[in-house]
């Protein structure tokens, strides 16, 4: 991952602090399997350059942006990056401060507390990835509070109250205008570094369909960077719905076309079936068929591999 940064154009002053957060942080070896190994790289010099600085200052940030910007992406590429055990916590209407902090459970004949996955991150000097964080009840912000500004202490009701070891960081992600989301209070907002999200560049679309599939022919990376970018247009413009926007979905269907089914196949339901409205989906359908000849297979899409 090092090294990626390097490809980035990462300043050697940024990657040499992050040297030294590793050796000065181990992680010990029951959570070393808690440690990402990303499929997808994240790209954006500039904004792996605030994230980096950001951690390295002690600080948690917020990644804020719209559908296919890569915040979740992001967060495990830090993880990975640093070399720290990550907890994913998705919230959602039952998330209360039991699940976040953990609860009494019975075990061999006694009450014991299980640590929930708030108090095994802060614990273990983990990076914790707070999903969908506007969708969070009172009750859930309640517990981040004080977790998340400079007193870094989780009060556990009953028990003891514990201090966050030093390398402990928050990743927290949020889209705008998701069905459940509401608007994030001044409070919990001003204990982040808020960065905000670009939707990924034609560029570095190339990029990350290059490094996941080294085989694909040159000019099928541009007509697929191609498509992806006209999607993009017809949302903004909002002549479509955002559910065709799948980077995820675009990357599984180049690796569907991959292990055997045509591009149309592969493209209708990567892309096109994600469009539940029938005139909506027409559309996408014509979008598709416009850009990208649906009879292709495998051989036409990828170069021979040597053996």
């Amino acid at each position: 991952m090092l090294d990626f940064l390097r490809q980035e154009g990462i300043d050697e002053q940024l990657i040499g602090r992050i040297e030294h957060y590793r050796k000065d942080y181990p992680v010990a070896e029951s959570d070393a399997m808690r440690i990402p190994a990303p499929k997808f790289r994240y790209y954006g010099s500039e904004i792996w350059k605030q994230a980096i600085t950001a951690i390295l200052s002690g600080e948690n940030i917020l990644l804020v942006g719209p559908k296919a910007t890569g915040k979740n992406v992001l967060a495990e590429n830090l993880s990975a990056v640093f070399g720290r055990p990550e907890w994913d916590v998705s919230f959602y209407l039952n998330t209360d401060a039991a699940s976040l902090i953990g609860t009494d459970t019975f075990k061999n004949g006694e009450v014991s507390f299980r640590k929930g996955p708030i108090y095994a991150c802060a614990e273990s000097g983990g990076f914790g990835v707070l999903d969908e964080i506007n969708m969070a009840k009172n009750e859930s912000l309640a517990v981040l509070h004080a977790t998340l500004d400079f007193r870094r202490i989780i009060d556990v009701p009953g028990y003891s109250r514990i201090r966050l070891a030093p390398a402990t960081r928050f990743i927290a992600t949020m889209n705008y205008g998701y069905a459940g989301t509401r608007e994030l209070n001044e409070a919990l907002a001003s204990r982040f570094m808020v960065i905000n999200m670009p939707v990924i560049s034609g560029l570095d679309l190339e990029k990350l369909l290059q490094q996941q599939y080294p085989s694909l022919k040159a000019e099928y990376v541009s007509q697929l960077t191609a498509l992806f970018e006209e999607i993009r247009r017809k949302c903004e413009s909002s002549e479509i719905s955002t559910k065709a926007l799948d980077l995820r979905g675009l990357l599984a269907a180049v690796n569907l076309v991959y292990n055997g089914l045509s591009m149309r196949e592969a493209l209708n339901i990567g892309i096109i079936n994600k469009s539940f409205d029938e005139f909506e989906r027409t559309l996408v359908e014509d979008i598709v068929s416009a850009r990208i000849d649906g009879k292709l297979m495998k051989e036409d899409v990828f170069a021979e591999e040597k053996p």
